[in-house]
């Protein structure tokens, strides 16, 4: 199983010098991917943005969103243009993570009707994937992946398990414990299967962590703030962190008996110093 390792983008005080080094030395203890989180109402960085700052600084991790809200590009040319320059700017290291999302705030920011989100993702990804594919020939530059980035989408629906059958090369949870991820890994693989695909889906987990003196500290701090909109379950995702290296390789050995081919673990911290502490605990 690969192990991700998720940029400080979403964190309170993180700043431009800390993303880079940060993408650096993830590079250097051979993280398989480096990803980022979505928002619109917070503080966060702009994930494709984010995604470029650290493309210019690495040569070989992937650079993945995990996921994007991209119903919320509402203009998909652009969309489009942006995600295929960011895949040539990375020499085609890009992968679109892509969802929903649940936020309302999120939609009523973005002036995007959230009732109608599934229907402007299904729209969004067609188009875009239609202008990689060289069917607008004048909407460039063309993406150094063929037909464009590998898509991975995220979401439990029915619809969503369907769009990724039909699109995608993967599915990524959006959280939980290794038997929260198989019951939704078997969904995706049975969707996948009931659209004739070959093979199975890419699978992939991601989940929370802090290391060293306040790593409690941390993950409390940074988690309560980022779902400050539904306390409760801000609590649950703060019990879940991974905040000794026990735990880390409790759910590394859990999640990859599950079947997850990739995890992706987040920070709580925007210490760069926690890459080299979590790439210690993995002996990377």
């Amino acid at each position: 199983m690969d192990v991700g390792i998720g940029l400080p983008a979403a964190i309170n005080g993180v700043d431009g010098d800390m993303l880079v080094e940060w993408a650096k030395r993830a590079e250097g203890r051979s993280f398989s991917t480096l990803g980022v989180l979505d928002r619109i109402v917070y503080g966060n960085f702009e994930p494709l943005i984010a995604l470029a700052a650290a493309a210019a600084v690495t040569e070989r991790i992937r650079l993945m969103t995990a996921i994007l809200i991209a119903p919320l590009r509402s203009n998909h040319a652009l969309f489009a243009k942006q995600a295929a320059s960011l895949d040539r700017l990375s020499a085609g290291r890009l992968v679109l993570g892509i969802a929903a999302g649940i936020r309302e705030d999120d939609y009523a920011e973005s002036g995007v009707d959230y009732h109608r989100r599934g229907a402007e993702l299904d729209a969004l990804v067609q188009r875009s994937i239609d202008i990689w594919r060289g069917t607008s020939p004048d909407v460039g530059p063309a993406p150094s992946t063929p037909d464009g980035p590998h898509l991975i989408f995220g979401g439990n629906s029915s619809a969503a398990l369907s769009r990724m059958a039909e699109h995608g090369r993967g599915w990524i949870a959006g959280g939980g414990g290794p038997e929260q991820f198989a019951a939704g890994a078997q969904a995706a693989q049975e969707a996948w299967s009931a659209a004739g695909r070959e093979g199975r889906p890419r699978l992939l987990g991601l989940a929370y962590f802090a290391l060293g003196d306040h790593a409690r500290e941390a993950a409390e701090n940074s988690l309560t703030h980022y779902y400050s909109f539904a306390p409760p379950y801000a609590a649950q995702v703060v019990a879940g962190a991974l905040v000794t290296p026990e735990l880390i390789a409790e759910r590394i050995a859990g999640m990859e008996q599950a079947g997850c081919d990739e995890l992706l673990l987040f920070p709580c911290s925007p210490d760069a110093a926690q890459v080299d502490l979590l790439a210690d605990v993995l002996g990377k």
